[in-house]
């Protein structure tokens, strides 16, 4: 988190995060999310459950300070899976593969980052509201457990680690089929 957000509302300092990015205002409303990876581009629906989850992992980022890249997008997918996701499939589903992708890009930050989510708490347990945007970010950063030192690993945070990642593993073998009724669902709306 940059010198300076713990005081801003959460609204400010997810826009000022939206424009140090090139993210423009969240792409909540865009059909298609676009993705880079080095000459790869590709674009995933932007489902209605898509975006009920992408508005609190936006927030996620600016409480947690994981950047919006590809480092950080799976530091935030593995503190998500490990704080717990809820109700929220989109997150589970996207959390995942971007654990999975953390594991070639930045598997020691992975790591750090699910042992960070076990022991805080998360926002998708509140109901979303414009009051939520209001609240000072380090307000939030405090009722989620991120203010102090990451404790020590406990002997379960390894092995719901390793259960984890072999779930990301084994949902990745079954992410081209997801996508591809995706794309095709997308198709005929």
């Amino acid at each position: 988190m940059p010198d300076g957000d713990a005081a801003r509302p959460l609204r400010e300092a997810r826009g000022r995060s939206f424009a140090a990015n090139g993210l423009g205002a969240g792409g909540y409303e865009d059909t298609w999310v676009r993705f880079a990876w080095g000459p790869v581009r590709f674009a995933i629906p932007n489902t209605a459950g898509r975006v009920r989850a992408v508005r609190y992992h936006d927030l996620h980022h600016v409480v947690t300070g994981y950047a919006p890249d590809w480092t950080g997008e799976a530091e935030i997918g593995a503190w998500e899976i490990a704080s717990g996701c809820r109700d929220r499939f989109a997150a589970w589903v996207l959390d995942l593969d971007a654990m999975l992708i953390g594991f070639w890009v930045a598997p020691r930050a992975v790591w750090r980052a699910f042992a960070r989510g076990r022991h805080s708490r998360h926002c998708y347990a509140e109901l979303w509201s414009e009051a939520l945007l209001d609240e000072s970010v380090g307000a939030v950063r405090r009722r989620l457990s991120l203010e102090s030192e990451v404790p020590r690993a406990s002997l379960s945070d390894p092995l719901r680690f390793a259960g984890w990642s072999a779930a990301a593993l084994a949902f990745a073998s079954g992410a081209p089929l997801w996508l591809l009724a995706s794309a095709i669902g997308a198709h005929f709306r």
